[in-house]
């Protein structure tokens, strides 16, 4: 044991000694204390006692209490001192074992985990190792079973390829009975319950489902895709105010003719939906190209001088739209997917169209500010894409190409797709 601890064991005892004496009213009441070098000593008498111990007034039974208890806290504060300090060495002890505890258990926990993480490695090495042999075995099979299928299909195909010759002739000239009479008669040569009627069957079902799939995949692609030769469309995804496009002309726009060109997939066609417009703060309707349900109107000067063809536009569908005027004898003419649908004389003659005007898409400009006043109801939704404007009246020639394979490519000296800046504002956004 500690000497601390002997210390507090004697303290202890003589506390309870005193209290004790003073509970049962011993008369020759002693008090006690202990020193700090472990010895008990006697009753402490003061000078005056020393001198005279007759003056002295005797002690009552409470005051001895007090006096105990005076001296009880005395020692019992002592002690706390006392276990204090034990405590905190044995604080400080134990937690230099929890320390040292604690740097063994990291060290094996460590050397633990990185034995197991080698060996799970070793272990997943081994394992891709007899996954990859046996990929390369199952590869081998394959390709030797694959090697006979292909070889027997060729030696079939050698056999059936004039009789699928026949078969095509009869499906592109003869009603589906005739077809169907000439397929059972070629199963008839080649033989019943044999191995080639089965492949045969096999390739002509597989025909008939290509067929089916192509037109299914042509018919997507008109819908979805962009026209040939187009990367990139501007799409609008509603009627907004907000949303339109913003053009810079690569050249002046003073006109006394011009071809404008654009294709279009509208979403949804109301009574007048704008394609393009080009307008001055004199006149904001000097050039606009716009749908009206089904029909296409060009209009030059003011929406009195216009041009239309009706029944031309489809919602849901990529439309090629060229329209073309001269100022000589104001003769206006419009194309649809590279066809002449529609032309007129004396629209805006004489007339010329100014410079320094704003060119929009998808909206009207009405003489406020760039962006400001618009009205929603004549905004345009859907995709726009290989927008070109020449100087000049294009020939038939020259628009059917543009709704060809290479709707793109071509471009106008005024506005050419993919030169000159067109910048979308208000959510309209480029899209492939």
């Amino acid at each position: 044991m500690l000497p601390q601890d002997m210390l507090s064991l004697l303290m202890l005892f003589c506390v309870f000694r005193a209290s004790a004496s003073a509970l049962h009213g011993d008369d020759d009441y002693d008090l006690m204390y202990v020193n700090l070098d472990n010895e008990i000593e006697g009753p402490v008498l003061g000078p005056e006692e020393t001198a005279s111990c007759d003056c002295q007034r005797e002690h009552t039974e409470w005051d001895k209490l007090f006096i105990m208890l005076e001296n009880s806290q005395m020692k019992e504060n002592m002690m706390l001192q006392a276990i204090d300090e034990i405590l905190k060495v044995e604080v400080q002890a134990l937690q230099a074992e929890l320390r040292r505890l604690t740097g063994s258990v990291a060290s094996a926990v460590t050397a633990a985990a990185e034995k197991a993480t080698s060996l799970a490695a070793a272990q997943a090495e081994q394992a891709l190792a007899r996954s990859d042999e046996q990929v390369q075995q199952g590869r081998r099979l394959h390709e030797a079973e694959q090697s006979k299928v292909l070889e027997h299909i060729l030696q079939l195909s050698r056999n059936v390829s004039s009789r699928l010759g026949q078969l095509e002739s009869a499906w592109r000239h003869g009603p589906e009975e005739e077809l169907q009479e000439t397929a059972l008669q070629q199963q008839d040569k080649l033989g019943h319950g044999s191995g080639d009627d089965f492949v045969l069957n096999a390739l002509w079902k597989e025909l008939q489902q290509t067929r089916a799939e192509l037109k299914a995949s042509q018919k997507w692609a008109a819908q979805h895709l962009l026209p040939a030769g187009c990367e990139t469309a501007i799409l609008f995804p509603m009627r907004s105010k907000k949303i339109f496009g913003s053009v810079h002309p690569t050249a002046a726009m003073t006109l006394r003719s011009f071809t404008a060109c654009i294709w279009l997939k509208a979403t949804e066609v109301l009574d007048k939906t704008i394609v393009f417009s080009y307008g001055t703060k004199m006149n904001p309707y000097e050039i606009q190209l716009y749908l009206s349900r089904g029909s296409a109107v060009l209009a030059v000067g003011s929406n009195q001088h216009r041009l239309t063809a009706q029944n031309v536009i489809f919602a849901g569908k990529w439309i090629h739209l060229c329209g073309a005027w001269s100022s000589g004898n104001g003769t206006a003419t419009l194309w649809v997917n590279g066809e002449l649908v529609a032309t007129t004389s004396e629209i805006a003659d004489a007339h010329t169209v100014p410079d320094g005007g704003i060119l929009q898409l998808g909206q009207e400009k009405n003489g406020c500010c760039v962006g400001g006043g618009f009205d929603e109801a004549l905004a345009f939704s859907g995709k726009l894409t290989g927008f070109n404007m020449w100087d000049r009246v294009l020939s038939n020639e020259e628009v059917a190409v543009q709704s060809g394979e290479d709707a793109c490519s071509i471009r106008g000296n005024i506005i050419g797709w993919g030169v000159t800046e067109v910048l979308p504002y208000g959510g309209a956004q480029y899209v492939s």
